[in-house]
């Protein structure tokens, strides 16, 4: 091999290895002729942003804001830490909620479908007529009356009272008004052997013993009334 062939030799080489080179050359040039319009527009962008908070932005604010979170790093920390527990707490419930939402949604519709909502709505449109009708004072006095007739209403649970109620409740539906008649003396006296009358009359005067009873404990419970000022003073 003559020289001039090893010379071309070599110079094949190098060519071969130059030719990468020249071709990220190329691509970089490419690169730089193509962001050229880009820089011109994202320059404009950027200074139109800018000019927007040029108005807000002082570079004091923003050094201070730099200061306080290199104060602020371990609370910093601290955040990051209770919002990834926050997360994991998020993950761990999200089971539950898929199958607890719709139980849920089940059961509002059930209450729906029985009317609690249209009977709760009709209790706060209630509510509202008494507040236009009575003040607070009114308000007040309506539920002490009402703190009353709750312990009326637990003396009426006494079984004894409760059949007597409905017995007494009973008994106009037993009279036959239509078929009353006058009563002189003499019906009045053969009214008297009748076994029913007897019973009538022995409950009216027991009825009529509890009501003496109920004038006692009134007068008494006026009496003390009465006292309790003097004893005041």
């Amino acid at each position: 091999m003559t020289n001039e062939e090893l010379i071309l030799m070599k110079l094949e080489n190098i060519e071969s290895q130059i030719e990468p080179v020249i071709q990220f050359s190329r691509s970089i040039n490419e690169l730089k002729d193509d962001f050229i319009p880009l820089q011109a527009s994202a320059f404009k962008t950027l200074t139109s942003e800018l000019q927007e908070i040029e108005a807000g932005f002082q570079l004091e604010d923003f050094l201070t804001l730099i200061k306080q979170t290199m104060r602020r790093t371990n609370d910093l920390i601290f955040a990051l830490r209770q919002l990834s527990n926050i997360a994991e707490l998020a993950r761990d419930i999200e089971p539950l909620l898929k199958s607890g939402v719709p139980q849920m949604i089940a059961y509002l519709d059930q209450l729906e479908q029985r009317g609690v909502f249209r009977v709760l709505k009709a209790t706060l449109d209630i509510r509202a007529k008494v507040a236009e009708a009575y003040d607070a004072e009114d308000i007040d006095q309506i539920g002490d009356a009402l703190v009353g007739l709750l312990g009326v209403t637990k003396q009426l649970s006494d079984p004894k009272a409760k059949d007597f109620i409905e017995k007494m409740a009973n008994l106009p539906s037993h009279v036959d008004l239509e078929g009353c008649k006058k009563v002189g003396p003499f019906r009045l006296a053969s009214a008297m052997c009748d076994q029913e009358v007897k019973e009538g009359l022995g409950v009216l005067i027991e009825l009529a013993k509890a009501m003496g009873k109920l004038k006692k404990d009134v007068s008494g419970a006026q009496e003390k009334a009465c006292e309790l000022p003097q004893e005041d003073t």
